[in-house]
């Protein structure tokens, strides 16, 4: 069983950076592939990033390419989503995620998730 326990949310003005942190405790880390999901008031769960077990295989979200990066430290057992040039789109509650296998993109194959943080973006 694995239990994970996000932080590094709170509020940023528009254009500004955050760094959400994801400590995992229970079970492997490094055998497991991680990610972060989104869910915006009213609206569904959506997916952020993913880094694979072994770190070669890292997906983005369109809405957020080029100014979000996963990073994992195993040795830590941490996962980080590093934000940059935020938005008020990007308001959202942040969910980190792990799985076995090598998907993921898809929530519904996530076996453990965090309790999230809350990230908001004033304009």
């Amino acid at each position: 069983q694995v239990q994970l326990v996000e932080s590094g949310g709170g509020l940023v003005q528009a254009g500004g950076s955050l760094r959400l942190s994801c400590a995992a405790s229970g079970g492997t880390f490094s055998n497991y592939g991680l990610g972060w999901f989104r869910q915006a008031a009213g609206k569904d769960r959506e997916f952020v990033a993913g880094m694979s077990w072994s770190g070669d295989r890292i997906i983005y979200a369109d809405s957020v390419k080029g100014r979000f990066a996963i990073t994992r430290d195993n040795a830590k057992n941490t996962v980080y989503l590093q934000m940059n040039s935020l938005k008020p789109e990007d308001t959202a509650v942040y969910y980190c995620a792990a799985k076995t296998g090598y998907e993921i993109t898809s929530a519904r194959l996530y076996d453990y998730w965090g309790q999230g943080t809350q990230v908001t973006v004033s304009s």
